[in-house]
């Protein structure tokens, strides 16, 4: 059983519709916390700090299901050189949409999946090209009126509205959303 250490549906709907079984335990990593100037170190820092806080409660948390990986995962977007997590409020998502339409940015996931039974750690980022349709002001601020990229890194979800709002992708779909499918599925068919 995968252990996901996120508190993301997103990642838990990819992993059920790739029918991966998981349970979910949501870390408590204080994220603010943790800083590094490249982002494809800082999403890899953030994704093993989830998993090793989870780690950390086993075997006591899950005694009647056995953990054979704890996935922690962290997505930002890079655009321009500027790193985009989640927006703090609706402002900074219509500020950063109005510098994101018409361009293209990096979408980066870290990944670290951790064996609790030796400890051993696969960690990795993966980068996915995106492309954004250019916008008006008037869609710009009903898509932001939705809510839904308070929720999201980069302030998009691409299985959501702004799926529309995506000219085109270069790399990973999965990992778009949170997680790359094709890189955990290498890693758990070689037994971590």
């Amino acid at each position: 059983m995968l252990l996901l250490a996120s508190a993301s549906p997103a990642r838990r709907r990819l992993l059920e519709q790739a029918a991966i079984p998981h349970r979910v335990q949501v870390s408590g990593v204080d994220e603010e916390a943790i800083r590094h100037p490249d982002p494809a170190q800082l999403v890899q820092l953030l994704a093993r700090a989830k998993a090793r806080a989870v780690a950390g409660t086993l075997p006591q948390a899950h005694a009647d299901a056995p953990c054979t990986g704890v996935l922690g995962c962290d997505s930002v977007l890079v655009f321009d050189g500027t790193v985009f997590g989640k927006p703090r409020d609706p402002a900074e998502a219509i500020e950063r949409w109005r510098r994101m339409a018409g361009g293209w940015g990096d979408l980066q996931t870290g990944h670290c999946l951790l064996a609790p039974a030796d400890g051993s750690e696969r960690v990795a980022t993966v980068t996915t090209r995106v492309q954004f349709a250019p916008l008006t002001d008037a869609e710009i601020t009903a898509y932001v009126a939705t809510g839904e990229p308070l929720q999201c890194a980069g302030g998009f979800a691409l299985e959501g509205r702004g799926g529309a709002l995506v000219e085109r992708i270069e790399g990973c779909y999965s990992n778009v959303i949170g997680l790359s499918l094709p890189w955990l599925r290498r890693w758990l068919s070689h037994g971590m």
